[in-house]
């Protein structure tokens, strides 16, 4: 065999070979570029000029962390009844006592209005950036989510708020699971 014939041999295993090669660092280089981003920053919330925040204005997501099934859509009504845009409802795999309340901070006036609904709830803050709060409840109790007492608007401080861009967040801060809703 010839040099020339073994060159136009090897030509078609050493093209498809590169192209494979090419090929393989795309797919490698789009993982990284766009797979690997934070969803988190992806539905960021936008800082809106507010001195007053009102239910209609906090997008909430009501988790069951109880035996009760149900009780989290009751509860999600008694907010939506209330102005609250209800983004999730569902379950939680924590075990739930009394309410928790969770959002960015804990003096973040949508975590704050939304606690004034829960007099016994413990506030967690957990850094998230997409303006929204999560309740998850557990026990029903009277005292869980009483009939009066609760704000309907709080100040906000500084003049801004962070909002959520859309209604209807769908990443909940807590394993859902497939128990009491």
């Amino acid at each position: 065999m010839s040099f020339r014939q073994v060159i136009r041999w090897l030509r078609t295993p050493v093209t498809l070979f590169v192209l494979l090669v090419v090929l393989g660092y795309g797919a490698w280089w789009g993982y990284k570029a766009v797979l690997t981003v934070p969803i988190s920053t992806l539905n960021a919330c936008v800082s809106q000029p507010v001195t007053q925040l009102t239910p209609d204005q906090v997008t909430v997501r009501v988790l069951n962390g109880g035996d009760v099934k149900g009780y989290a859509t009751e509860v999600a009504k008694v907010l939506k009844a209330r102005g609250y845009n209800i983004a999730v409802v569902s379950n939680t795999n924590e075990t739930i006592t009394t309410p928790i309340i969770v959002g960015a901070t804990a003096d973040s006036p949508a975590v704050k209005l939304v606690a004034s609904n829960f007099p016994e709830a413990t506030i967690r803050p957990d850094n998230r950036n997409d303006g929204t709060v999560d309740v998850l409840i557990g026990a029903r109790t009277d005292k869980t989510l009483p009939a009066t007492g609760f704000a309907t608007s709080i100040a906000v401080p500084n003049g801004k708020a962070c909002l959520p861009k859309s209604q209807g967040s769908t990443t909940p801060s807590t394993t859902p699971s497939a128990s009491a809703t």
